[in-house]
């Protein structure tokens, strides 16, 4: 059993973390504490009966994509390598390797199940073999995880993948919990855009602006307002406004 883990304020110190009961903050402490070096639980329930939290506490904890669960009672931590590094030499790999092959590692060291992977369904989990119910349509107690709840985890996931993969390209700290930033991701999901495009639309504007005296419009209100389709398709090494305001001289306005 490991004696030392690292956490990171980046993400236990982001509003969709501390939005959560203490009792749900508290298990993720514990579950973090007794992962092995990739991450990887076994004993989820016992551990939630050893330290007095609920199941809605763990269900909470898999509908905002802190911890994901597979459907033989193993979960893993989501954000396990951006907590801690651990040395090769040091390591000791998971036993749960089948597991681990079913996730992939985003650039920022987060774990993402593989888009052929079905495993995460939270009541497989939970009851090990009973009635299966999508994580989209879990009710929490009080929280009820639904598609018109700010917790729905089909949001609550292309939510955290814009503003981290923003973040780490613009070097910036916007927050994913951010009720304005969600508004406008979910209208361009609602247009048809997917998490590529999203992508797609940073990586060209941070190309074009990172490091000029538009770097300050590098923000989700810009980027996924109103002009996302056209900063979407501009050719690599075009400028849709630079040019135009310094020709005009003109106060940029989005």
């Amino acid at each position: 059993m490991p004696e030392r883990r690292m956490f990171s304020m980046q993400i236990v110190d982001s509003d969709a973390f501390l939005d959560m009961p203490l009792s749900s903050q508290a298990l993720y402490f514990h579950l973090s504490m007794r992962a092995d070096d990739d991450g990887f639980i076994s004993n989820g329930r016992k551990i939630i009966r050893a330290v007095g939290c609920s199941q809605d506490d763990l269900k909470l904890l898999f509908a905002k994509n802190f911890v994901i669960p597979f459907d033989d009672g193993v979960c893993v931590i989501k954000h396990w390598r951006i907590h801690n590094y651990i040395r090769n030499d040091r390591k000791k790999d998971t036993a749960y390797l089948e597991h681990l092959q079913k996730l992939d590692t985003k650039e920022n060291g987060s774990y993402t199940l593989k888009k052929s992977d079905g495993s995460h369904l939270v009541d497989t989990w939970l009851s090990s073999g009973r009635q299966v119910v999508d994580a989209g349509k879990v009710r929490l107690g009080k929280y009820s995880i639904g598609k018109n709840n700010t917790l729905s985890s089909k949001h609550d996931h292309i939510f955290t993948e814009v503003i981290d993969y923003l973040n780490e390209k613009a070097e910036t700290k916007y927050k994913s919990s951010s009720a304005k930033t969600q508004t406008l991701i979910k209208a361009r999901q609602s247009d048809g855009f997917t998490l590529d495009d999203f992508k797609k639309v940073i990586d060209n504007k941070v190309t074009e602006w990172k490091g000029s005296e538009m770097a300050k419009y590098i923000r989700p209100e810009t980027l996924f307002g109103t002009k996302f389709e056209s900063y979407l398709n501009q050719k690599k090494g075009t400028s849709l406004e630079v040019d135009w305001l310094k020709d005009h001289k003109v106060k940029w306005e989005d």
